[in-house]
């Protein structure tokens, strides 16, 4: 299988599968001399595991990482820092239960990327989906957690963080925004009041064994004006591949995105006025920080629409690899809402384009 590596001067080659012994990522291009540690990326793995509440996958893995190159400490130093070189970083799978499996062996979940990988490649791991599987996404967290370190030693304080705005037909209400309460229930939700009706959905979900979709909105602040191109580097479309490339992602919008087209220009217009030295003060965010594909000083919104699971034990109608018709029914441990999740990756994929961006502006600007 090619295409395995994301990014150009930051880049990260990621590998394994859902059941095999480990999968990990290795990550080229960090520039040297910059603070790293395995507590740095377990903070944000941890977020990302499953089994950490009953609304998602039960899958008892821990994640715990190891930083296998590209660091250095010696006695005259405070802290272990990059060397420069490729930092390979591994996760291993102590809790895969292949057996849940055997019964869809020959059959093709629909909505899922069962036919098509077969169709591609010949062979299929039907073992929680090999490479397909959502659990690729542990070593994008963890080379996201390298990314974060490289903006901050670039700019300073510059925070990626992401929120659940929508899960299945229910949304936040905006005016009740508060980042910190991401932290105090498990669905990434910003929205306190929202939390307890979110929680009885998703419970009725999760009890009838079926799936429901989510909306991920991530948010970078801090990032200057200048990152990107106008071309055939534009950051929002890079950004769109990125998150476009999360499993189960299905849509994506920069800003107001698909909002847009009902607007006018002068509602959609981010008005200027004279800010410090020679920087605009911006009176709106409708282009989520990026004109003309370079970022504008602003905070960079990115927003992706997750689809529902599709193993689910509702049976499905479908056809085998011998093109019977058949039913399937999908058993084992799954996501309800696999979009709850996916708020640390779609936070891990903005840093790693961020980070890739950021180098590259370098490089060129100097």
């Amino acid at each position: 299988m090619s295409h395995n590596t994301f990014g150009h001067l930051f880049r990260l080659t990621t590998f394994g599968e859902s059941h095999g012994p480990a999968l990990g990522c290795v990550v080229d291009g960090c520039p040297p001399g910059i603070p790293l540690s395995e507590a740095d990326v377990q903070a944000d793995l941890d977020r990302r595991k499953p089994g950490q509440s009953k609304y998602v996958t039960q899958r008892k893995e821990p994640d715990r990482v190891r930083i296998l190159s590209g660091v250095f400490q010696d006695d005259r130093m405070a802290q272990q820092v990059t060397t420069g070189t490729p930092i390979a970083m591994v996760i291993e799978n102590v809790d895969a239960r292949s057996k849940d499996y055997a019964e869809i062996r020959d059959k093709f979940r629909p909505g899922h990327a069962d036919y098509t990988y077969l169709a591609k490649y010949g062979v299929r791991d039907y073992r929680g989906s090999g490479r397909a599987s959502a659990r690729e996404t542990a070593a994008r967290v963890a080379a996201g957690a390298v990314a974060r370190k490289v903006l901050a030693s670039l700019y300073g304080a510059v925070r990626v963080r992401g929120a659940l705005v929508q899960m299945g037909a229910q949304s936040i209400e905006r005016k009740r925004w508060d980042w910190d309460e991401t932290a105090r229930n498990p669905f990434f939700c910003p929205d306190a009041g929202a939390v307890a009706a979110w929680t009885n959905y998703i419970e009725a979900v999760r009890k009838k064994g079926s799936s429901v979709g989510a909306v991920v909105e991530v948010v970078a602040e801090g990032i200057p004006a200048g990152l990107g191109a106008p071309i055939y580097a534009k950051l929002d479309a890079d950004l769109a591949a990125a998150m476009m490339s999360i499993n189960a992602v299905k849509g994506v919008e920069i800003g107001d995105g698909f909002a847009t087209a009902a607007m006018t220009g002068e509602d959609n217009a981010d008005e200027m006025r004279a800010g410090r030295g020679k920087k605009p003060k911006f009176l709106s965010n409708h282009a989520g920080g990026i004109l003309g594909g370079i970022s504008s000083g602003q905070p960079i919104v990115a927003r992706f629409a997750v689809k529902p699971t599709s193993s689910i034990l509702t049976p499905r109608r479908t056809i085998d690899i011998d093109g019977k018709e058949t039913d399937i029914v999908t058993k084992g441990r799954h996501d309800p809402c696999v979009g709850i999740r996916a708020v640390p990756i779609g936070e891990a994929m903005m840093a790693l384009v961020l980070a890739d961006h950021a180098l590259r502006h370098r490089g060129q600007t100097g």
